[in-house]
């Protein structure tokens, strides 16, 4: 060990974690002193104007890029400080990085393996340091704060990319093209044995060959490494009812979170969840075991990593159709042999009702129901392309952080295409990330004849980011471009009447439209008690009938060519 390199962390007392500062000129620093193995650099800016740095550790001093993606090197990836308030990745970071670059016989093990990290993720986070925020965790003595300088939260943000750091990290995630990605956080919830407990991309989401080999090559070995290191790791412990006692659940991770934004690329994630009340020093050991664990068996399985990554993404580009949308399989559950404590109820001293406890003197170890399986909820019919008119900007500069292939019409053109027609909507009634959320929406799907306008996209999906553009530009995809508000306008009906006038209308469309008659007869059927409602008689006329019809209101923007 040099004496002089060792990071903030051990330095110090062991409760406390590296301030930004720090943790930039200690990187500085090792990549001035060891510049064949690595380069550390800014990459961008955040949105509080604090620069984003990211590092590259390499074995035979190769960092470019292109290259690396030309030879067909494996790719690791860690980020840390999404959550400054759990930073146990940032120390751990620090010491993985300083001893591949001091240990020759830990950097050799590299091989051709690539080591992208970013140091601090949320570095607006990071510099909101108080010991506060964290309402149940166990140090360190002072740390960051979830929310960036917009008070958003960077782990929901992948798809919407309301920040300058989800921009950043969309680019260098489809730019890199990593095969594993380790994203560091610490855990809530409820109390048990384990210092380490692990989230990982949804199995059954990634296919027929990455699925299969992450559940029963991959995870097996990091468990047993784990174990093996000291430090039992169960699945992130997400309870069914109130307690573990009952069986927990697999994380689903929509596309918002790190692991399920990686699954739209065919990356294997893992975030794991140290827990909160265990000390600080043995939660920066733990996350320390669990990098040096998931580098390795990516170093030693990075050709067939790759393989399956490339062979997802042939099959998904090639499919016939697609699951956009995916629900836990209650019928089918497998087991977990795990150690919790035993859960107790007890009268509140606060209010009437029986408050939940665990009893750490009372272990057990038994086996519990895991809900590990996940089945399709909605699957869409593949197109032989998208077209996203190019008024859709937000869309589109999304398409393309991420590497979606597109090609621009040239002149005005005439297709035949199918599209959406938004029947229903259920949004959230308050604010969430700054979005009210749409929680579901009701399709139906029509076709028609348009013009393409030149400069219009078209987004064919025989390519590799196929998966990206079918599950942002679906509505149905659990978190579709649609559900984060992207396309809010077109549910607004852009003019409206004066009822006085539109009652002698109204009676000549009925007249006139003999489709609109019948469907207004049927709602007054369903509808009796409505009819003494002038605003919804009126609504319901205009709103159905062909003479003030707009044709944009509630159609889906983007078109399908089938």
């Amino acid at each position: 060990m040099h004496a002089d390199l060792l990071t903030p962390y051990e330095k110090g007392n062991q409760n406390q974690t590296t301030l930004w500062t720090e943790c930039i000129a200690y990187y500085e620093t090792l990549a001035k002193r060891y510049p064949q193995v690595l380069r550390f650099e800014q990459i961008g800016v955040s949105d509080g104007g604090v620069a984003i740095h990211a590092g590259v550790v390499s074995a035979d001093g190769v960092f470019d890029r292109e290259q690396i993606k030309r030879e067909g090197r494996t790719v690791f990836f860690n980020n840390n400080g999404i959550h400054p308030g759990e930073p146990e990745g940032i120390d751990a970071c620090m010491a993985m990085v300083r001893d591949l670059c001091t240990e020759p016989q830990r950097l050799a093990a590299l091989g051709e393996t690539v080591l992208l990290f970013v140091p601090v993720y949320n570095v607006d986070g990071s510099l909101n340091r108080a010991n506060t925020s964290r309402v149940n965790q166990d140090g360190p003595e002072q740390f960051g704060f979830r929310g960036n300088s917009r008070h958003l939260d960077l782990n929901r943000d992948f798809i919407k990319c309301d920040t300058l750091n989800a921009k950043l990290f969309n680019q260098l995630l489809t730019g890199w093209d990593p095969d594993v990605m380790v994203d560091t956080h610490t855990s809530n919830g409820a109390d048990y044995p384990y210092t380490m407990t692990l989230i990982h991309t949804q199995a059954d989401k990634l296919g027929s060959g990455l699925g299969p080999f992450l559940r029963q090559t991959m995870l097996p070995h990091i468990y047993a490494q784990m174990e093996a290191k000291g430090w039992p790791t169960c699945p992130y412990v997400n309870p069914v009812q109130d307690s573990p006692d009952d069986g927990i659940a697999e994380f689903l991770e929509v596309p918002r979170f790190s692991t399920g934004f990686a699954a739209l690329h065919h990356v294997i994630g893992f975030m794991p969840e140290t827990h909160m009340l265990k000390p600080y020093a043995d939660r920066y050991q733990s996350m320390r075991a669990l990098l040096d664990v998931t580098l390795a068996f990516t170093v030693s399985h990075g050709a067939d990593i790759k393989q399956l990554r490339a062979q997802a993404k042939a099959d998904y580009a090639a499919a016939r159709q697609w699951p956009v949308s995916w629900k836990m399989d209650e019928a089918n559950p497998s087991t977990f042999r795990f150690k919790g404590y035993a859960a107790k109820r007890s009268a509140s001293a606060l209010g009437n009702y029986m408050r939940l406890s665990y009893d750490r003197n009372e272990p057990w170890e038994r086996d519990i129901a895991y809900y590990n399986r996940f089945v399709a909820d909605a699957v869409v019919r593949a197109p032989k392309a998208y077209v996203v008119p190019q008024a859709w900007r937000e869309a589109i500069e999304r398409l393309q952080w991420n590497g979606v292939e597109m090609t621009r019409v040239e002149t005005p053109t005439t297709v035949d295409a199918q599209f959406y027609h938004i029947a229903a909507v259920d949004s959230r009634a308050g604010a969430y990330e700054g979005h009210l959320y749409h929680d579901a929406v009701a399709l139906e799907t029509r076709s028609g004849s348009f013009v393409l306008q030149a400069g219009d996209y078209v987004v064919k999906l025989d390519q590799p980011n196929a998966r990206y553009a079918v599950e942002t530009l679906e509505p149905q995809g659990h978190d579709s471009f649609f559900r984060w508000g992207f396309f809010n306008s077109v549910l607004e009906k852009k003019e409206a009447y004066s009822d006085y006038v539109f009652e002698d209308l109204a009676l000549e469309m009925l007249e006139a439209e003999p489709e609109l008659r019948a469907a207004f007869e049927q709602w007054k059927a369903a509808h009796p008690a409505l009819l003494s409602d002038q605003v919804q008689v009126l609504d319901f006329i205009f709103e159905n009938g062909k003479r003030h019809h707009e044709p944009e209101w509630r159609r889906y923007p983007v078109l399908s060519l089938m």
